[in-house]
């Protein structure tokens, strides 16, 4: 049993929502997002707690599988909308870096070529020092996806941890091969 949909989730006084049938609508100071519902999901707005809660429509498996999943989602969306989300990466090795041209990342790691990523248009990538990316926005699996995106042009090798990784990201390094 989903004990993550029973929760209800907390609004700040800066969230406008809007809920029109299954569609749920959240606008805040970042942007705005909209997410539809399962049919087996119902959402209420009580305006006294300021509070979203999500109510199952049936007792079956798909319903329990959307409960939890459903409230979550909505919660990221409330958090984005309000505060953001980041992932931070980390360039080791010699002679790699990135920058950014336009909107647009121009990551030099070792290949005969740059690599170029495109993000989209309400994704805010930041460089640091030429090995330090900042992605921002308010959708978090947007957020993740070209964050992840960015790591896998480039991926740490175990030997020496050359490559593009999360910056809280541990490397086990193995042993080379013992010489003579």
């Amino acid at each position: 049993m989903s004990r993550i949909g029973k929760q209800p989730i907390n609004l700040s006084k800066n969230i406008d929502i809007r809920i029109q049938e299954n569609n749920i609508h959240i606008e805040g100071p970042k942007g705005k997002l909209s997410y539809k519902l399962s049919k087996y999901i119902s959402i209420k707005y009580e305006k006294d707690n300021n509070q979203l809660k999500l109510y199952k429509i049936n007792q079956n498996k798909e319903t329990q599988k959307l409960y939890g999943l459903s409230r979550t989602l909505i919660n990221n969306m409330v958090i984005g909308v309000s505060q953001g989300f980041e992932k931070k990466l980390k360039i080791q090795g010699v002679g790699y870096r990135s920058q950014i041209q336009g909107k647009d990342l121009i990551l030099n790691v070792g290949y005969s070529h740059p690599v170029v990523i495109h993000p989209p248009e309400n994704i805010n990538i930041n460089v640091e020092n030429n090995i330090n990316i900042t992605v921002k926005g308010i959708n978090k699996e947007l957020v993740g996806e070209i964050a992840a995106k960015i790591r896998s042009v480039r991926p740490p090798e175990p030997y020496k941890g050359k490559g593009i990784r999360y910056v809280n990201e541990k490397i086990i390094l193995k042993v080379g091969k013992a010489g003579k």
